[in-house]
């Protein structure tokens, strides 16, 4: 996959099955609008789609992650049009996104370059793994501009960090430094600024390079964790064990530990 360069995004491939996706509004904090939204979508239709695509970094350009809505665009919106339509700014424009994220096939890895701001952290808290540049600043600042907090935040949140955490940072508002969203689980690890990429890439390509099928059940096991009691989690688990050990990966595997060597997954053997 060579660089593709859309309105607000551009992708590119990073490492061996990795996509490097970068929000690509600088100019004004990488926040979204419905067109970056529909180009999020676009390039995940086209990942999800391609086989060789086994896992996607997701980062921003510039000095910001996404500060989340655009507020010069919301005040346009309040000027021009909600009085005739009566629909809330933005408000459905990143669920199709954050559904994605969520639900689809492919880990992510949200490399957070700097600030990630309500709808932006939002997008980062739908990833499966958070890294973020020492100079990064998290919150989920929707009550400063008087609205709750949306875009999938309020389901993510308190599962990563508690509920009680959680409500602190909805109900002030407030910023965490990096320093502080590592030490309460909020991200993954924190890396210098010129490193967060390739740090984000390599976990990423390490994720790439085990068994495909595997790294998918593992992942909706793990979202389906979230949502049901153990009995569920354990029933959901056996069926992806049966269905992954009917598949050659398992065979290569235990092969593979056997012969002192490592596995060949992902590509046809030699």
């Amino acid at each position: 996959m060579t660089r593709t360069e859309l309105d607000t995004v551009t992708y590119e491939t990073a490492a061996d099955g990795v996509v490097l996706l970068t929000l690509s509004r600088p100019d004004r904090g990488n926040g979204v609008v419905p067109e970056m939204a529909a180009d999020l979508i676009t390039s995940w239709t086209r990942f999800e789609q391609d086989d060789d695509v086994r896992a996607v970094v997701l980062t921003g350009a510039g000095k910001q992650f996404s500060a989340g809505a655009d507020i010069k665009a919301m005040a346009d919106y309040f000027r021009d049009v909600y009085p005739l339509t009566h629909e809330p700014y933005n408000a459905r424009v990143l669920y199709p996104v954050v559904q994605r994220i969520h639900g689809g096939r492919l880990p992510v890895v949200a490399a957070i370059n700097g600030a990630a701001t309500a709808g932006g952290l939002d997008l980062a808290l739908a990833c499966d793994i958070r890294i973020c540049s020492e100079v990064a600043r998290l919150g989920e600042t929707y009550v400063r501009m008087g609205l709750p907090v949306g875009t999938g935040g309020s389901w993510h949140l308190p599962k990563l960090i508690g509920p009680g955490l959680a409500a602190e940072l909805a109900l002030t508002g407030e910023l965490v430094d990096a320093r502080r969203a590592l030490e309460i689980g909020l991200v993954n690890r924190v890396v210098p600024a010129e490193r967060l990429v390739d740090e984000a890439v390599g976990v990423a390509a390490t994720i790439a390079a085990r068994p495909r099928k595997a790294v998918e059940a593992t992942r909706q096991a793990l979202r389906t964790g979230w949502q049901t009691d153990l009995s569920a989690a354990l029933d959901a688990t056996y069926w992806a064990v049966s269905t992954a050990q009917a598949g050659p990966d398992v065979r290569e595997g235990v092969a593979a530990f056997l012969d002192k060597r490592e596995p060949r997954f992902n590509r046809p053997p030699a």
